[in-house]
């Protein structure tokens, strides 16, 4: 699931030609470069995403993990967590005696990023702005040595554009985690078209020690799970704001989704993700695609409004988003009353997403379908079989 902290949208690169994608795909050779030994990893950020991945780092590799932020009070907030985390693993039989004190012993914290030095892998899961991200691989590379990996865990900007003014861009990997990290096990390998196969070896051999499944993606906007969920929000909330407008009711629409079995409805998996930083990766896939993403009144007011859920406890709309919702309807005139067809919703969903499939496979960001249901099982719970099978039938 889409994970990334709230940041101002940052303008995506334009994908490159599709043979070019389509190459950058594809999985370094191990036989080419052999893979880097990771023994000490830092993590720049100290957030709940930032601390997920140093409780992975340090419990599947049991190596040193530096985690880094510019306040020494926040990483050691981080580090009192992350070792609440795990006593509540350990007291539930989830980790061996004394496992907890163990791995929370390798986790330390920082406010210099010269502190990274001898790490040979770098993570940064920091605001997802782009300028922020290429300072703050600008300082880990001052620290680490040439040959280190530099890992992004964004989930929507260009990794390209990250490495760029870098003195050695070639060892810049996206290395997207989906949240929550202990759960799910997909994690999207992106490879620019400047990444060496040195490094693509490097991190491959790094996501399958971390308990992995590596799906190699090329370097274009969202990726795979992140750009076709947000194209399916994109036709939700579209209709239901038409709704509301109609007086129809909102819900309706959240529910018409139901025959496909998903883990969530498109409501719920917002309010799990946050309605800002859903609104961030909507605007970046708005800035890439503007026909095919259009940008939601009702969520950018609720991002802006600090409106964080959408729905209550008991399925409602939340008051303040409803009232939201009805000033975004009051302020489209003329529309016609209609009640909601969730047929009728479903079948522009499932045509709006196959058609999202069939640019992403044309422009090589995978190889196959099969990468693209993979993706989104792993990714994003979805049913056995994936996306494309509920995409085979127009909805009757």
């Amino acid at each position: 699931m889409p994970h990334t902290a709230a940041a101002s949208p940052a303008p995506a690169a334009s994908p490159a030609p599709a043979a070019q994608r389509a190459s950058a795909a594809r999985p370094a050779s191990a036989a080419a470069a052999p893979p880097r030994a990771i023994r000490a990893v830092g993590v720049v950020g100290a957030g709940l995403m930032a601390s997920q991945l140093a409780t992975l780092f340090a419990q599947q590799l049991r190596v040193p993990v530096t985690m880094s932020d510019l306040s020494a009070e926040r990483v050691e907030a981080a580090r009192a967590g992350i070792r609440a985390r795990l006593d509540r693993a350990e007291a539930k039989g989830r980790l061996a005696s004394g496992e907890a004190a163990e791995i929370a012993a390798l986790i330390s914290g920082t406010t210099d990023p010269a502190d990274f030095a001898g790490c040979d892998a770098v993570i940064e899961a920091v605001f997802e702005e782009l300028e922020v991200k290429r300072a703050v691989f600008a300082s880990a590379e001052a620290a680490i040595a040439p040959d280190g990996l530099l890992l992004t865990n964004t989930s929507s900007l260009s990794v390209e554009a990250m490495a760029e003014g870098l003195a050695h861009p070639e060892r810049v990997v996206g290395f997207h985690f989906f949240n929550p990290v202990a759960v799910l096990p997909l994690l999207e390998l992106v490879r620019t078209p400047v990444a060496s196969a040195k490094a693509m070896a490097a991190a491959a051999g790094l996501a399958a020690a971390l308990g992995k499944t590596a799906v190699p993606v090329a370097d274009a906007p969202g990726f795979v799970v992140n750009r076709l969920l947000t194209r399916l929000f994109a036709e939700v909330l579209a209709e239901i704001e038409a709704a509301a407008a109609a007086g129809g009711d909102p819900l309706a629409v959240d529910r018409a989704l139901a025959p496909w079995g998903l883990p969530m409805t498109p409501l719920t998996l917002i309010d799990y993700i946050g309605t800002a930083v859903q609104q961030h990766i909507c605007a970046t896939m708005h800035s890439s695609y503007p026909d095919r993403f259009p940008l939601s009144p009702w969520l950018a007011a609720a991002a802006e409004s600090g409106v964080r859920r959408l729905l209550a406890d008991d399925g409602a709309l939340v008051p303040e988003a409803s009232a939201l919702l009805e000033r975004v309807a009051a302020a489209r005139s003329g529309a016609a009353p209609e009640p909601v067809d969730g047929t009728r919703v479903l079948e522009r969903v499932r045509a709006a997403l196959a058609e999202e499939v069939g640019l992403t496979l044309a422009e090589g960001v995978v190889d196959s379908a099969e990468d693209i249901d993979q993706c989104m099982v792993l990714g994003a719970n979805y049913p056995a079989g994936g996306l494309t099978p509920l995409l085979a039938t127009p909805a009757r």
